[in-house]
């Protein structure tokens, strides 16, 4: 296993989900799947999903859209030391952040999006770190115990891990949470589950 060919978020209604993220994020089931769900969970989930775009008037073109189609605002749009961006929660209860590098706009707005990155909020980032080296992931960047950024290929989801406590305080939301992900990632050849419960199974076919 090299990378995430697709995550499948468990909600609880599949129709409503899938058009809220066509409508509002412009994404066509590729990498972004839902399938029905009723496994009880509460609170944070332990995970966030990244939108990184361009620049900041596409952040902001899809952070309106989201708000129009129903998620609600967990952090507003913002600058901030790293760029620009904010966090929201959509229908089905998935936090997403929707950020830029960029400080000021260069080119006409659009809602295009560059990368999709799903991460992780850990108890151990080094523990964890290993395992997924031990899967065969590479890890692209590290710092300490803090971050870890696995390395990846094209029209892939980018792996990040991040301290439960840290990544909560990123999406503006309390670490407390209990019951089911709701997430399944889809990578490798063998079903498995990481230290901290997150569950993988190989790529659907089609």
């Amino acid at each position: 296993m090299n990378s995430i060919d697709s995550v499948t978020l468990e909600v609880a209604d599949t129709e409503a989900a899938a058009r809220f993220y066509s409508d509002a994020f412009g994404l066509d089931g590729s990498r972004v799947r839902v399938r029905a769900s009723d496994d009880p969970t509460s609170g944070f989930r332990g995970f966030t999903l990244s939108l990184v775009v361009a620049q900041p008037g596409n952040v902001d073109a899809l952070f309106t859209a989201a708000v129009e189609h129903g998620a609600t605002v967990l952090k507003p749009a913002a600058k901030s030391l790293w760029g620009y961006g904010g966090v929201v929660q959509a229908p089905d209860g998935t936090v997403w952040q929707i950020a830029t590098s960029a400080k000021k706009d260069t080119a006409p707005v659009t809602r295009d999006v560059d990368e999709i990155v799903l991460l992780l909020g850990v108890e151990d980032v080094k523990a964890t770190k290993r395992f997924y080296v031990e899967q065969g992931l590479t890890v692209g960047k590290s710092f300490g115990g803090k971050y870890v950024e696995f390395a990846t290929g094209p029209d892939t989801v980018k792996l990040s891990l991040y301290k439960r406590r840290a990544l909560a305080k990123v999406a503006g939301v309390s670490a407390d949470g209990t019951g089911s992900h709701r997430l399944v990632v889809s990578g490798g050849t063998c079903p498995f589950a990481d230290p901290d419960g997150f569950a993988w199974q190989p790529e659907p076919s089609n």
